[in-house]
């Protein structure tokens, strides 16, 4: 019973890890990629007024990141009540 154990917390933790890998990605293309590297071609397209580069340098990156943060909570719950390891 132990082995299985041990091999559903090294799976919990691989999977958690993922989670976390896949959303800082997404994070880093969205704050560097949108805000830095692309911007030059963001900057043709408006946003309420604002060039979308420099929306996403400073709006953009801050809304991604608090969108992950609650995606990141729900999944975590998910996975949690998935592995009985739930509050």
């Amino acid at each position: 019973m132990r082995q299985n154990s041990e091999a559903a917390a090294l799976q919990y933790w691989r999977r958690n890890l993922q989670i976390i890998f896949t959303y800082l990605v997404i994070w880093f293309v969205v704050s560097f990629g949108c805000g830095i590297v692309f911007v030059d071609q963001l900057n043709q397209i408006n946003l309420f007024g604002f060039k979308l580069g420099y929306w996403f340098a400073n709006q953009g990156s801050i809304l991604v990141f608090c969108i992950l943060t609650i995606a990141y909570a729900v999944r975590m719950n998910r996975l949690d009540n998935e592995f009985d390891v739930h509050e």
